[in-house]
């Protein structure tokens, strides 16, 4: 960080009231200014939180752009921590530190940015807290586990003036763009609605196994954190926590903030919808270890178009040939999408083809691109390409599609009141109950 930066951030902290705002430590953290524009030779140092996989995916995108230091590693496993602190020794020739809590890293006031790369129940705590401490944020997706944990850290990044980008990266992908582009401009007709699927095996879990020990250098009880009590079972733990609805919500949560974003996307859409419903259950795969759903379909109505989601887990294909994608079905052309590129499927009326054929478009992948956009809005004090409210957004349609589904329910959001009116088993499913001694911020 260089000099300028800190007797920036120093300056600033002055203006604030004495009694600043109390951090999840305890201690007053005072709130940095936001307007400030970081010069374009000054070095952002970031920092990790959850360095197993995709976080560390992200990190490795971050030290490939110009000026960007990786200061610290945070972990609750050794062996993550150990290894990924002589992987960022390796890239960028300096070791990191390393942190077990979260929170002293936080008080780290070389830290500019921090990455959180955890599991979906611990994203709100750490996040809230790198607002208090004046630090911008990439959030993995979905951005919360719960819909109230979104709320509130869509108060906490505008009320600390962050810029928080959302790991739904293919905001920033070229070939989504260019097809976007291509169906606002009437290319496939009206848009009547979005068909969605995603299958994949990783969906029913892992096969069923016995609770064993806490492996050696994992601080377990604060990998569970705010989530309730349990003894250590691997299949609910690395790379298998998604399949348990105290830390994440299967498919449709994991792929389904992806997919739907876009559908979303196409018409610029800010609002709930108008109701959703679902169907679906576990029909499958019994000696495996998973608690969300195998099987599901979920409909979304919306104010003038449909989006339908859907997977199958433990079966890779799919609707077009594709384990994954979008149907965009208009009046004149249905476009399909998916990460590897789209192509537009005309409909035919009296013997013609009602918009001309094309060729394929090619696709790609657009973690980097998501990632230079971060660091870019860091140093300009723009809002990124994946806005906090649009992570917000799309995380709520895929928490309202599990939420329906638990409750056999048409849910009917009521934005005023911040829940689904009468419907009280709905409503118990919006706020978490956390753990002793962890406890849901006030923003």
């Amino acid at each position: 960080m260089s000099t300028t930066r800190r007797d920036f951030l120093t300056t600033t902290s002055k203006l604030v009231t004495a009694t600043g705002i109390a951090g999840l430590t305890g201690v007053p953290i005072l709130s940095s200014a936001a307007g400030k524009k970081t010069a374009a030779n000054d070095k952002i140092v970031v920092a990790l939180i959850g360095c197993r996989s995709m976080g560390f995916g992200d990190l490795e995108n971050a030290l490939k752009q110009p000026g960007v230091e990786c200061g610290a590693l945070c972990d609750i496993d050794d062996e993550v921590l150990t290894r990924r602190a002589a992987d960022v020794l390796r890239i960028q020739g300096k070791a990191p530190l390393q942190y077990k809590d979260y929170r002293k890293l936080m008080e780290n006031k070389d830290i500019d940015a921090v990455i959180i790369g955890t599991p979906d129940h611990w994203h709100c705590l750490p996040f809230i807290a790198a607002c208090e401490a004046g630090k911008d944020i990439y959030v993995e997706k979905p951005l919360a586990n719960s819909i109230a944990e979104c709320d509130l850290m869509v108060r906490a990044a505008r009320k600390y003036n962050r810029v928080v980008q959302v790991g739904q990266q293919q905001r920033s992908g070229v070939h989504w763009e260019k097809a976007m582009d291509f169906m606002n401009a009437g290319k496939i007709g009206d848009l009547r609605k979005v068909n969605i699927w995603a299958n994949f095996n990783y969906g029913i879990g892992a096969l069923k196994a016995p609770d064993e020990a806490v492996p050696a250098g994992v601080d377990f009880d604060r990998w569970l954190g705010p989530a309730p009590q349990r003894s250590f079972n691997k299949n609910r733990f690395h790379g298998n926590w998604r399949m348990f609805w105290d830390y994440g919500g299967g498919l449709v949560t994991d792929w389904g903030v992806h997919l739907i974003d876009m559908a979303l996307w196409v018409k610029g859409i800010t609002e709930l919808p108008v109701a959703i419903t679902a169907t679906g259950g576990n029909f499958s795969f019994p000696t495996h270890a998973h608690e969300t759903f195998d099987t599901m379909n979920v409909s979304y109505q919306l104010k003038d178009y449909v989006i339908n989601w859907e997977h199958t887990a433990g079966t890779q294909t799919g609707p077009y040939g594709k384990s994954y994608g979008l149907a965009f079905v208009g009046n004149d052309a249905t476009m399909v999408i998916n990460r590897e590129g789209w192509e537009v499927l005309p409909e035919i009326q009296d013997g013609n083809y009602k918009v001309a054929a094309m060729p394929k478009q090619g696709g790609g992948e657009s973690h980097l691109a998501h990632m230079k956009n971060f660091i870019d809005c860091i140093k300009t004090r723009k809002d990124p390409a994946c806005t906090i409210e649009n992570g917000r957004l799309v995380a709520v349609y895929a928490h309202m599609a599990n939420i329906a589904l638990r409750t056999n329910s048409r849910l009917e959001w009521n934005e005023a009141n911040k829940n689904f009116g009468n419907n009280t088993a709905a409503n118990a499913l919006i706020t978490p109950n956390y753990r002793k001694p962890w406890t849901l911020p006030k923003v």
